[in-house]
């Protein structure tokens, strides 16, 4: 049940508006688009009725239903962009904001995951994973891996004694050691 409380948008009826069914605009990059809530019976007596190619002319509709529809145009995926920056998905949130800013917040953070410090040699998530790890920026492979055992057999719950509290420490120190381990300056 997607949405309760809401009354079923059909003339008359006094049943829960629990399906969705497309509205008068449709979503789009400048917003999720409008929505009508319908009970069981009416959403199916709606989609008995919907038109897809209501509105479009002779010739769109035959450009529609041809198997090649769609291949002119350049895909998300195949796009040099790979759809990086694409519209959110708006069904994902109750206001528009949230999925704007949710948005912002995720590309400043993959602006930011690649940037070097100042006259250093490794990226911000890298000192990250290093200071996760308790270690120096010039530690080496065997350092590393001596240390990942080391907070593997601290924060692991099958050596606690199946205390799970520490789950999240355990979780950041894969990540990191995950990071540092493909890091071509660590001899």
């Amino acid at each position: 049940m997607d949405a309760p409380g809401r009354a079923c948008a059909w003339p008359t009826c006094q049943e829960a508006g629990e399906f969705r069914a497309p509205g008068p605009r449709p979503s789009g990059f400048d917003g999720p688009g409008d929505y009508r809530w319908f009970c069981l019976d009416h959403v199916r007596q709606f989609n008995s009725g919907y038109d897809y190619f209501d509105g479009m002319s002779s010739e769109e509709i035959f450009e529609a239903q041809s198997p090649l529809h769609g291949w002119a145009d350049t895909n998300r995926a195949f796009r040099p962009d790979a759809g990086v920056d694409r519209a959110p998905r708006w069904a994902d949130f109750a206001d528009p904001l949230e999925a704007i800013s949710a948005r912002a917040r995720a590309h400043v953070r993959e602006r930011r995951r690649d940037v070097r410090a100042e006259g250093s040699r490794y990226t911000l998530a890298q000192e990250r994973a290093l200071t996760t790890m308790g270690l120096e920026p010039g530690a080496d492979r065997k350092t590393l891996r001596r240390r990942y055992t080391e907070l593997l057999r601290r924060f692991h719950p099958d050596h606690n004694g199946g205390d799970r509290s520490h789950e999240g420490r355990l979780q950041q120190v894969v990540d990191a050691y995950h990071l540092l381990r493909k890091e071509a300056s660590l001899s």
